[in-house]
């Protein structure tokens, strides 16, 4: 029997990049698992991806897929995916937020101060990826709490605690911190866990392009370089193995409100990525030394994996807010 044989799970955002490879993930320990986006066939964009695509691969792995067309800037669809699932399943065993709708914007915008940025860049990141996540999880938390389980993952990122991709791109990551960790307060006395998500460098379709763009216009920034070089990517479905394990964990209550990055976890449940690798934490010795001394790429199976304490993180890289 699959660790999540007879789970009902939902990850919203599922057409393409991280949404698609945590519902594989799901899939392949056997959830039932509900998928959300734009595009039901076809990409609205030039990115390839969609609903129908996403539900093929899932259930190649064993999984059980509903594609459901959402748009969830429009609170009243979300509404009526919610019931959707309340009427079809009777539970929701876990919810992951995923939906994000500034990919594209960002990449147009990067490089650029925020005062040189379009206005609406900030409800691109923040509407359809914080606010859409607060409305996914209070429909979530009003069934689990009926059954007293369940769990919310909010995809987050680095970004969070260091600058990445901008005022926009940061302020709504830390928010998502955030809003997970006040959610998981008043969720643990109903059994109810909530987890912040940090992959690490994911190579996802516009992740991918943007890595061809910068090589190609002769970008070479050291900020850019691990996207530029590819160097230490996950692919998404490591996420997707990585929340699969949390969502089988029966101990996963003890981790509620706090941050849970990818590649540990993946080290920890014993876990490896789609091409057989295993990444190591963004906070890890065997990424940073190469990354600051790109002639250690070569020798950084020699590093150790050492964890850098958090406090020494926010003196330095991760070192913003102060207070």
């Amino acid at each position: 029997m699959k660790p999540l044989e007879g789970k009902v799970t939902l990850v919203t955002g599922a057409t393409r990049g991280l949404g698609k490879g945590i519902a594989i993930g799901l899939g392949e320990a056997g959830a039932t698992v509900y998928i959300t986006g734009r595009s039901l066939n076809t990409s609205q964009d030039d990115i390839s991806g969609s609903l129908i695509e996403t539900q093929a691969l899932v259930e190649s792995v064993g999984g059980v897929c509903i594609p459901i067309q959402v748009d969830h800037s429009d609170d009243e669809q979300v509404s009526l995916l919610f019931q959707r699932i309340q009427d079809e399943q009777g539970q929701l065993d876990l919810l992951v937020n995923n939906a994000y709708a500034a990919v594209q914007a960002l990449k147009n915008s990067y490089g650029k101060p925020f005062w040189e940025c379009d206005l609406s860049l900030w409800d691109k990141c923040n509407n359809v990826g914080l606010r859409s996540h607060y409305i996914a999880s209070v429909y979530a938390a009003q069934m689990m709490t009926q059954r007293q389980q369940g769990l919310i993952c909010t995809i987050s990122s680095w970004g969070g605690l260091s600058y990445i991709f901008g005022v926009a791109y940061g302020a709504g990551k830390s928010a998502c911190d955030r809003l997970a960790a006040d959610m998981a307060l008043e969720l643990k006395p109903h059994n109810v866990a909530s987890l912040s998500i940090w992959p690490g460098i994911v190579g996802t379709e516009h992740i991918s392009l943007l890595a061809d763009e910068m090589n190609a216009s002769n970008v070479h920034d050291q900020g850019s370089a691990a996207i530029r070089e590819r160097y230490n990517w996950e692919t998404p479905l490591l996420t997707g193995r990585a929340i699969a394990a949390l969502a089988a964990d029966s101990t996963v209550m003890r981790r509620t409100g706090r941050v849970q990055i990818v590649a540990e976890l993946a080290q920890e449940y014993g876990l490896v990525d789609q091409n057989g690798e295993s990444p190591v934490s963004l906070r890890s010795l065997r990424f940073l030394l190469p990354s600051a001394l790109p002639a250690l790429r070569k020798y950084a199976g020699l590093v150790p994996d050492l964890k850098i304490p958090w406090w020494l993180l926010l003196l330095t890289i991760l070192r913003s807010p102060k207070i």
